[in-house]
């Protein structure tokens, strides 16, 4: 028998990884934003993901809806816990969509809103990393609602977890341009990508090993029989691709250390999927305690197979119309 609550973790989880990667990247392009000379370097840095940007973003509204309608409990306990965290995140995600407007509008005030942009950018990134690590930590709960204080999130744990996030997201978006730049901008954003990748992999080795000591059941997970050889895999395909990803940044790869980038991430929700699975909420809630009502998730799931294709074709249309270099035409 199917298990659809099994599935529709699933779905949570391929939204999550797919506005990781899409909205990522153009985060990591605003992170990376001031390392740009002023003018027509910064131009083509945000044309690169004028045509995209926006729709990235639909990923973000089917996550959130998506715990919501499938995981109601999950989503009623993890909000208060992370509230500070979700406002500032949404606070910059405003910041940096008015600034990606009025740069080219306002071109009085363009540093100004070259500043809101990155700062945005930034403040967005650090703070869904702090929520994931926040996450991560456990969440304290009783009679199944949250039961912690305002600032449980604020731990180093989960500043070591928002600064990993700000150091992939520039990675991943350092790969984007030099996939879609050339010259003396692509050569600068391969030097940022090459400091990115170094800190990235520094952050990920680091939170790794935290993470083994942060509740005994994740250490049994990494470290016990047979889990062991389940999860095995997963550090090992990372530094595989990690050593593929620093070979092709040095040897002039355009695109392939975008994509390897992406390999990266993917592996690293992964393993992150191994140490928490199969709780939403640690260390007590598990995807069956938060899952809705059998009938609810049947008619939700009727909605998400007409409308992930359609999310998917779009989305692949847009990338496939706007390939190639960007040039250095206006945004609007």
């Amino acid at each position: 028998m199917i298990d659809l609550t099994v599935i529709w973790a699933f779905i949570i989880a391929f939204a999550v990884f797919a506005y990781v990667v899409m909205d990522g990247f153009d985060l990591g392009i605003g992170i990376l934003f001031p390392s740009f000379a002023p003018g027509p370097e910064r131009d083509r840095t945000m044309n690169s993901i004028a045509p995209v940007w926006d729709g990235n973003e639909t990923w973000l509204v089917l996550g959130g809806g998506g715990l919501f309608a499938a995981f109601p409990l999950a989503y009623a306990v993890v909000l208060p816990a992370t509230y500070p965290l979700i406002i500032a995140m949404l606070l910059g995600l405003v910041f940096r969509g008015v600034a990606f407007e009025y740069r080219w509008r306002d071109p009085a005030h363009r540093p100004f809103w070259d500043l809101a942009f990155s700062g945005g950018s930034l403040v967005a990134a650090l703070a869904q990393g702090m929520t994931l690590g926040a996450l991560l930590q456990g969440i304290t709960v009783v009679d199944r609602a949250y039961a912690g204080s305002w600032w449980d999130w604020l731990t180093p744990y989960t500043l070591l977890t928002g600064v990993g996030t700000v150091a992939g997201y520039a990675l991943l978006g350092a790969t984007w341009l030099v996939w879609k730049l050339d010259d003396e901008a692509q050569a600068h954003a391969r030097k940022l990508a090459l400091r990115a990748f170094w800190a990235t992999g520094a952050l990920m080795a680091l939170v790794s090993l935290y993470n083994l000591a942060l509740r005994p059941e994740y250490a049994d997970r990494w470290l016990t029989a047979p889990e062991l050889y389940y999860a095995a895999p997963v550090p090992l395909l990372t530094a595989l691709l990690a050593l593929a990803l620093y070979r092709s940044l040095t040897r002039g790869g355009e695109s392939r250390p975008f994509w390897l980038a992406l390999g990266l991430f993917l592996l690293g929700m992964a393993g992150l999927g191994v140490t928490i699975w199969p709780n939403v909420v640690p260390p007590s809630l598990t995807i069956w305690d938060a899952a809705a009502p059998e009938r609810s998730q049947i008619f939700m799931l009727v909605g998400v197979a007409i409308t992930m294709p359609l999310i998917l074709a779009y989305t692949g249309w847009a990338y496939w119309v706007f390939r190639g270099k960007t040039d250095h035409e206006g945004y609007h």
